[in-house]
């Protein structure tokens, strides 16, 4: 007797820890794709960020009315950052671009000055940046503004739609791995199925056969959780040391909501597959057990 229990114990083991190690990597693939949906948010945003208007100035600009400009413009709602581009310095820049300088063969310096608007995310699509750009024309030493239309749309597009395929395989991911989980929990309790209808004959309320079996699942989604959230947490080390840019995109806000979300995940869903499952074996006649 000591030695069938002994074994129905190990078996029991094996079980959980194959349960565990199923929960984990299941864990770790939502993980993934709930980083990226973030990690998507933010190249938006920051993508968006990057994108600039320029703002020509006219020849008779002097410096105080230059800075009282910037400092106009950085009140606007829709400005993050300007950089200021002197006409000697846009000569500069496109005499060492060109390999030779323009105004030695035209006698002056064709460029003109220039403010460099990066604007917030929210303002950088083609609706907002017709009317910013008619409000900025309007201004009495501003020449002309230009920007890049066809880029502007085709990175939001873009962007659009790498938003959709990640929202799609998210909820996809999320069937799948409830059904993954499901079939593993139904599985290790499958094997007690026996123990669960004697329990049953005995008058043990369904709540109570339940509590021991939920509070298990429970506490092998926290221990996956755990574990998906390690192996997460080093991919993310290796990649932020392969590519030290990635940290203009990930925060610690990302990394908490993900993690946050792993263990929503490895709780919610085993706690709803071992109750399903539990259930299923209580509404079963003695008779049914022996056929499944």
């Amino acid at each position: 007797m000591g030695k069938k229990r002994k074994t129905a114990g190990h078996r029991h083991g094996l079980q959980m820890i194959t349960l565990c190690i199923s929960t984990t990597m299941v864990l770790i693939l939502l993980g993934i794709v709930v980083f990226s949906v973030l990690m998507a948010r933010n190249l938006s945003a920051y993508v968006k960020e990057n994108l600039t208007v320029t703002v020509m100035l006219s020849d008779t600009m002097t410096v105080n009315k230059t800075n009282k400009l910037c400092r106009s413009l950085y009140k606007r709602p829709y400005t993050r950052h300007i950089d200021y581009i002197s006409k000697k310095q846009a000569q500069k820049e496109q005499a060492e671009a060109m390999g030779s300088d323009p105004s030695e063969f035209l006698g002056f310096n064709p460029f003109s000055a220039t403010f460099e608007i990066q604007l917030k995310s929210d303002y950088a699509n083609c609706d907002s940046l017709k009317w910013i750009s008619s409000e900025l024309r309007k201004i009495p030493d501003v020449t002309d503004v230009a920007y890049q239309e066809d880029l502007m749309d085709k990175v939001n597009d873009n962007l659009n739609k790498l938003n959709i395929i990640l929202l799609v395989l998210a909820v996809l991911l999320t069937c799948v791995s409830f059904s993954l989980i499901n079939n593993t929990v139904r599985l290790s309790i499958y094997s007690r199925r026996f123990a669960i209808h004697t329990m049953k004959l005995v008058g043990a309320s369904w709540g109570f056969i339940r509590r021991p079996f939920i509070r298990n699942a429970v506490g092998v989604g926290v221990v996956a959780a755990f574990l998906a959230c390690v192996v997460l947490g080093a991919g993310i080390y290796v990649l932020v040391g392969y590519e030290p840019n990635m940290l203009m995109v990930v925060t610690w806000e990302e990394l908490a909501v993900t993690g946050a979300s792993v263990f929503a995940f490895g709780i919610v869903i085993t706690l709803l597959c071992s109750y399903f499952s539990v259930n299923r074996f209580l509404k079963m006649k003695a008779g049914d057990l022996y056929k499944i």
